[in-house]
């Protein structure tokens, strides 16, 4: 993997790439010993905090795949879906692009060095403030859907590059999209044409199929439909030159459709509608594709309660350091994040009964509920869980409420990551 990243890499990117919180492996240790070794220093200071493990191996690893897979897409990660700053600084160093979707966002980027060149500010409803500010920081490309978001940029930023975002078949995702978000093929000359009159310059289309898209053909439509736009445009004499096939990629290799899938029908729909020498620039939204695999979480049982019924086949009441309101908000914030699966620290002896158990978050809220049948052994207060795949929309959705402390997060790269990132660690 070594070898393969090293080829991913920007070297002028990485002279200035540092981070004093990243934890390196010595040689023979994994992620699960850097877990324990963690909760040992929590037992030591009297904490049980809940914390986060972040392998950054895997962050490198899902860009190769995707470098490897769809060769011609650039991918502009989806800084809304885990704003880490490990994770932009790597993503940085290997010279992705980044979809911003506020000025906060654009803002962050800046000061990671990254060049407005490599920003798009993808989102079709945008305060007015926050136009003038990608102007003001020569961020040039943004999208819009709409007769008045052309009307504000018109007013704000007339020398944006526009990116026309379109409605498409979304049904085989499990997070619609095309109810809030893009113009149905029906209004594209009028917008174009509105475009045109105000003197603003469009220079592509962009679609998003869904986050959690269960159906790989979802993108070959999408695509063909942007090749109706990109006629259509030809027609009234805008020459576009940019397309953009947003998100909508599981990181998970266990998801229902493989990363493989969709890169096969994607290549193909852009060799047919897009060839590569049609002198069209092709990219993408990704988000939970870069995260989703590469975030652990650990939680602590910090009460219990038995219910009359329990023992074999019964249920017990546990109450954890995280919830809802914390990073497991995608139990109910996040249609598209599968089931979370609760899986005990401590060893699990073979046969050991398991209990329907009912896991709470630590909140007075009666809704931070995490799961109401989670088939575990008997756990004591004290004892720790971990949680995988907790990447994607959970640390930018986290919230201290009731007080409770969001969970740090512990960025973790092996000896062989660090020297390929040229980092300097310095402890926590």
């Amino acid at each position: 993997m070594e070898k393969h990243a090293a080829s991913a890499m920007n070297g002028s990117s990485l002279q200035d790439f540092s981070s004093g919180d990243v934890h390196v492996l010595d040689d023979g240790r994994s992620i699960n010993d850097f877990i324990d070794d963690q909760i040992k220093t929590l037992q030591s200071e009297d904490s049980e905090e809940p914390f986060l493990v972040l392998d950054l191996q895997s962050v490198i690893d899902h860009h190769q795949q995707w470098l490897t897979l769809l060769p011609r897409v650039k991918p502009f990660y989806a800084v809304k879906c885990n704003n880490t700053p490990a994770v932009l600084r790597v993503l940085r160093a290997l010279s992705t692009g980044f979809d911003c979707a506020s000025k906060a966002e654009i803002q962050m980027m800046l000061n990671l060095g990254v060049s407005p060149d490599n920003i798009i500010f993808a989102h079709t409803t945008k305060p007015m403030s926050h136009i003038r500010f990608a102007a003001a920081h020569r961020v040039q490309t943004m999208t819009f859907d709409s007769e008045e978001e052309l009307r504000k940029i018109s007013l704000c930023h007339p020398k944006a590059r526009l990116v026309l975002r379109i409605a498409v078949d979304d049904s085989d995702s499990l997070l619609r999209l095309s109810s809030k978000f893009g113009a149905g093929l029906g209004l594209v000359e009028k917008l174009l044409g509105l475009a045109v009159d105000r003197d603003l310059t469009v220079i592509g289309v962009s679609f998003h199929v869904g986050s959690g898209c269960t159906g790989s053909q979802a993108f070959q439509r999408a695509i063909a439909d942007a090749r109706q736009v990109f006629d259509i445009a030809s027609v009234l004499g805008v020459q576009m030159s940019l397309l953009d096939i947003g998100g909508g990629f599981s990181g998970r290799d266990n998801f229902q459709v493989k990363f493989e899938e969709f890169a096969d029908v994607i290549n193909a729909a852009l060799d047919k509608f897009f060839p590569p020498d049609c002198g069209v620039q092709i990219i993408a939204e990704p988000g939970r594709f870069y995260v989703e695999s590469a975030f652990t979480l650990a939680v602590n049982v910090i009460a219990k309660k038995n219910c009359e019924e329990s023992g074999p086949g019964g249920q017990i009441m546990y109450y954890i350091n995280d919830g809802v309101h914390g990073i497991l908000s995608c139990v109910v914030n996040d249609p598209a994040h599968p089931p979370i699966q609760l899986l005990p620290h401590r060893a699990v002896g073979v046969g050991e009964v398991r209990y329907r158990s009912v896991v709470w978050g630590p909140t007075c809220d009666s809704l931070d509920k995490v799961s109401d049948s989670a088939m575990i052994p008997e756990l004591q207060v004290g004892d720790w869980l971990l949680v995988h795949h907790m990447g994607a929309y959970t640390v930018s959705l986290s919230t201290d409420f009731n007080g409770f402390e969001r969970a740090k997060i512990f960025p973790v790269v092996t000896e062989e990551t660090r020297r390929l990132l040229e980092l300097r660690h310095t402890s926590a």
